[in-house]
């Protein structure tokens, strides 16, 4: 007879607790909790360390319901937000299973699946089905998804701290919603080990399933990594992110361990630090790379040859950062600054992936201002301090994309569903009228297209129901679903210019000139006509685009005007940023820093001041024919480089003929004809009145009206709202160009005719909260205000030499680029202390 958990000392069935006795292990006290909670009829979110048993603990309640009770059809759905992981966490979980000898059928679900399979799972689905959010939206736009879900017990959310803070979330929070309405007594785990907020995600998890508590499981500590910053002896850049100063010493750490893994946090930064490592690789030790852009096949590759410890180092980015476990990495090194404290914690723990033994990182800065960066991040991971970004509202278009889902498996009731999607937390305040709107766009088009019968998708019925239009556009539907649209590539076109004042070009315009190379496209929505930049040694001038083709002339002007768009992609964490201002106004601290940095604030200590922690230092000189403004807000590249679009409008405005700007991570300097320092002095130029938050009304509009930000914008909005597809059966994918060309034309239509359509709406919100990061520049300019401290100089200071050395930087590579770079900041540092020996010699 079958014991009941009552009955039993732990909640475990005994055949679980003998596999554990096996092993000589015991059920932790979280996994036995997430139990415990799931018996209670409640939800949970668990919170703990790497290593320390997290995905076990969440499939505990489900492989002790299949043996208590056997399950015929799903029971448990598995969401990760990496294919990767999915197939990592199957083999994982096999292992345990047969051991016990389990009849549980386990199977993975991802776009690599093959169709047949994929097909055979809807009608005949494993007991555990491990997949990510976009195949969930495709299982439920079938007919047949309330029959496969509907004895759906369990829902396990693995890294979902991952998920909550994109469209991939707002998609999967949809779909849990939906499935609350077919099977409303499922219960969801979610796992995380870094998370700031618990409380907000524990209220995601919960919003879903009607009647629902969510408990907040806390798992116990594991040992305190042990990380250090790598002091080399090589002289440390003053800028730039190729970190190859240290490819010896970097090469020699690989050698001394097991298996390294080497994170970066760009692609071409994974491709070039490889290409160094071979170079120095003597020994032909087994070194590969990981990134997104490689096939899948050699992707597959490397993660079987990691599994097997076949390899001494890889070379990765982002797509190695989540929980796949790789038994044998006993090193992870970060490659120039982490960026964010929970993000490095979490690539720490791909380290001796074991809760009770210490994970082991080293940290690479790139540059000086990044040394400081590393010692924040050393500092926030000592405290165990979290600053994983919280979860964000959901987007419209995501909810169009979820709304022709739902009706091509079903017709839909509006009124109901309005109801089903506000219990998605992404859409929790979403009004009846925005919603009803979304269901008119997937109808029609909305008002300015409902003319155009290609854009009608959905029909209503006469009992007020929609169903859709046709057959086909489920199958649409389902080839084009998604919220992932990778940033395309343009091809950098020279050309004759036509003549206008801002880029001083010269001659018409044509549109078959030679083909320069190839730039991301987001680089040209930052422009408008005229806008200079270097590319291919040359300074060029931006004279337009036409589909995927960007145009440029040659232009005559002496200082290219563009931001430079070197290094991460990543954010820099507004809890990083505090911490090196802090270090910045705290000298005492500075002997945890190299020499050669502590030296350079100390040069800057004489030449000028040091920026305070609760203000903003904004330093002016003169240097050569120009004036150049710097300052040093330390929120983050993206935030600066709006910040100094909106800047150069407001000095243009104060006639003080600014030229460009460039932006990094910690800094941001514009120059100009215009003696800023008297400017300033003479109370013609207001410093608070040029950094008032008032810049982000009428300033940003007017930018955004004329940049090519909010077209590129719109047609990533477009994709993922269903009104351009990129896929149609049995044809070829539609080519970039041809997307570009069919989303600029309705862009303009709606620009012109429904300002507020719901595509222009989601588009503002994105543009404001990803490319241009206004929230963080909004709650800069409101900390700064009235805490603005100017200081003129004769010359260059010793802390502007970074940012300084971005200006008209012609990208070179390898050794020469060192070299140039090294030989520009020594003429530069020696120009800010005068150009007596004694004061290079401490600079370098």
């Amino acid at each position: 007879m079958m014991r009941t958990n009552r009955e039993r000392a732990l909640p475990l069935h005994p055949q679980i607790t003998d596999w554990f006795a096996s092993k000589g292990w015991a059920p932790r006290r979280h996994q036995l909790s997430v139990l415990e909670a799931t018996e209670a009829g409640d939800s949970a979110l668990l919170i703990a360390p790497t290593g320390a048993g997290k995905t076990l603990a969440g499939f505990l309640p489900t492989l002790n319901d299949l043996i208590e009770t056997p399950h015929k059809g799903l029971h448990t759905l598995y969401l990760s937000p990496l294919k990767a992981l999915a197939v990592d966490v199957q083999r994982n979980l096999m292992t345990p299973i047969a051991e016990m000898g389990l009849p549980i059928k386990v199977e993975a679900r991802t776009g690599d699946t093959p169709s047949h399979k994929r097909q055979r799972q809807r009608y005949d689905p494993p007991q555990i089905l491990l997949t990510t959010p976009e195949q969930l939206a495709l299982l439920l736009s079938h007919g047949d998804a309330d029959k496969m879900f509907a004895n759906l017990k369990r829902v396990v959310l693995d890294e979902l701290h991952a998920m909550v803070t994109n469209k991939r979330g707002e998609l999967m929070s949809l779909g849990l919603a939906r499935l609350g309405t077919l099977a409303p007594k499922i219960r969801i785990t979610a796992l995380s080990a870094t998370v700031a907020r618990p409380d907000l995600l524990r209220d995601w998890i919960a919003a879903p399933m009607p009647n629902a508590r969510a408990q907040l499981l806390m798992g116990e500590g594991g040992a305190k990594p042990h990380i250090e910053i790598m002091r080399s002896e090589a002289h440390i850049p003053w800028a730039g992110h190729s970190t190859v100063y240290a490819i010896p010493e970097l090469y020699e750490v690989i050698r001394e361990h097991k298996t390294t893994l080497l994170f970066v946090n760009t692609r071409s930064q994974a491709e070039m630090l490889f290409q160094e490592l071979w170079q120095a690789n003597d020994d032909m030790l087994p070194i590969a790379m990981h990134h997104g852009s490689l096939a899948v096949e050699q992707r597959r590759r490397v993660e079987a040859a990691m599994s097997d410890g076949k390899l001494r180092a890889v070379v990765c980015t982002s797509t190695l950062d989540l929980g796949i476990d790789w038994g044998d990495v006993d090193l992870v090194v970060q490659i120039g600054a982490p960026k964010g404290a929970s993000r490095m914690l979490q690539r720490i723990g791909r380290a001796n992936h074991r809760l009770d033994e210490p994970s082991k990182a080293l940290f690479v800065p790139s540059n000086r201002f990044e040394v400081l960066e590393c010692e924040a991040a050393l500092e926030a991971v000592e405290r165990n301090a979290q600053d994983s970004e919280d979860p964000v509202s959901g987007g419209l278009d995501v909810l169009a994309q979820h709304v022709l889902g739902t009706a091509c498996a079903m017709p839909i009731e509006p009124v109901k569903l309005h109801e089903e999607v506000r219990r998605a937390w992404p859409y929790r305040d979403l009004s009846w009228e925005q919603f009803e709107r979304v269901v008119d766009f997937v109808a029609t088009g909305g008002y300015a297209l409902r003319a155009y019968e290609r854009y009608a998708k959905l029909r209503k019925m006469e009992d007020g129901r929609f169903r859709i239009a046709h057959p086909g556009i489920a199958q649409q539907y389902r080839l084009n679903i998604g919220t992932i649209v990778e940033e395309p590539m343009v091809k950098v076109r020279l050309v004759r210019g036509r003549g206008f004042t801002k880029g001083a070009t010269t001659g018409p315009i044509g549109r078959f000139g030679r083909v320069l190379g190839e730039m991301e496209e987001y680089f040209f929505t930052t422009l408008t006509r005229g806008d200079t930049f270097l590319f291919g040694s040359e300074v060029v001038a931006f004279e337009g685009m036409f589909e995927n083709e960007a145009y440029v002339s040659r232009s005559q002007g002496k200082e290219p005007k563009i931001p430079s768009y070197m290094g991460g992609k990543f954010p820099l964490s507004t809890f990083l940023a505090d911490g090196v201002r802090k270090l910045l106004a705290h000298p005492d601290q500075w002997h945890l820093l190299p020499d050669q940095v502590s030296d350079w604030l100390r040069l800057q200590q004489e030449a000028s001041i040091l920026p305070a922690q609760d203000s903003l230092l904004v330093e002016t000189f003169p240097r050569g024919a120009q004036n150049y403004l710097v300052c040093y807000p330390f929120e983050g590249r993206l935030a600066h480089q709006t910040l100094g679009m909106l800047l150069t409008r407001r000095l243009e405005r104060a006639r003080a003929r600014p030229l460009g700007f460039v932006a990094s991570d910690y800094s941001l300097a514009v120059w100009g004809l215009g003696d800023f320092s008297a400017l300033i002095r003479t109370g013609r130029l207001s410093l608070d009145e040029l950094f008032d938050e008032d810049m982000l009304g009428d300033d940003l509009e007017a930018w955004l009206d004329e940049s090519q930000l909010m077209r590129r914008t719109f047609r990533n909005c477009a994709i993922i709202a269903g009104l351009i597809e990129r896929r149609h059966p049995g044809q070829k994918e539609k080519t970039g160009r041809q997307i570009t060309v069919s989303s600029d034309i309705i862009y303009d239509v709606l620009y012109q005719h429904e300002p507020d359509h719901i595509l222009i709406q989601a588009t503002r919100r994105d543009a404001a909260r990803g490319l241009l990061d206004i929230e963080r520049l909004g709650h800069m300019l409101a900390r700064i205000k009235r805490h603005i401290v100017h200081k003129p100089l004769d010359r260059i200071s010793p802390l502007a030499v970074p940012v300084m050395l971005d200006i008209g930087k012609v990208p070179v590579m390898g050794e020469a680029r060192e070299s140039t770079m090294a030989e520009a900041a020594e003429e530069l540092i020696a120009e800010a202390m005068g150009v007596g020996p004694e004061q290079r010699k401490r600079a370098n």
